[in-house]
């Protein structure tokens, strides 16, 4: 059963991750930039987007933490902001089309656990409500995780849109340790975005 678990968790995972990023491009491409679709990424097929390490290793890894966590990415669809005409703006809006897709995902099963939760027959139908409550869980972590603003994550792209040109030395230093800061805030600061993660996961769902 758990080894169930862990597979459809993992399916979740792909599939919520592959639609954050198609939502990428597809408004970057709304906003002129054809090179995701040129690159044949604007498709729900996974094997398009899976990235090995974080759409696989780090998953497995990630699983063995107690409480089952499992949690990754995939290869970030191509973006050439050179088609822009509003560069910064455009950029910020492309970045922040991710995380509002999987938070559109979380908003929409969690109205459904909501729905069978009134429903006479719920004790029947709790099973359904909590392979739903995975799908809410995994997207809202994905919203919030991506909405941290370092590189390569989407929250740094919204946050250099607004960040003051007397502040490149703060965009400078982050584009260059980002990966490395990253890495250090997966496996040690998760812990400061969980209580913003549970919250939205109860008010979406209520649970």
């Amino acid at each position: 059963m758990d080894s169930i678990l862990f597979l459809f968790k993992l399916i979740v995972l792909v599939f919520s991750v592959v639609i954050h990023e198609i939502s990428h491009g597809f408004v970057a491409e709304r906003f002129g930039d054809p090179t995701a679709r040129r690159a044949g990424r604007l498709t729900l097929n996974p094997i398009k987007h899976i990235d090995p390490f974080g759409s696989v290793i780090l998953p497995l890894l990630m699983s063995l933490i107690p409480g089952g966590v499992v949690f990754g990415w995939a290869k970030p669809v191509p973006i050439d902001p050179r088609f822009f005409k509003h560069r910064d703006r455009d950029i910020a809006y492309v970045s922040a089309a991710g995380p509002l897709s999987n938070i559109t995902l979380a908003f929409i099963f969690g109205m459904l656990i909501r729905v069978l939760a009134l429903t006479p027959q719920f004790v029947w139908s709790e099973p359904l409500a909590e392979l739903f409550a995975i799908i809410v869980v995994t997207n809202v972590a994905l919203a919030v995780f991506n909405l941290v603003p370092i590189p390569p994550l989407d929250g740094s792209g919204v946050l250099f849109a607004f960040l003051p040109r007397s502040m490149n030395g703060i965009r400078e230093f982050l584009q260059r340790y980002g990966l490395f800061i990253l890495l250090a805030f997966i496996f040690f600061g998760f812990d400061l975005i969980s209580p913003f993660i549970f919250w939205l996961v109860h008010l979406f769902a209520g649970i």
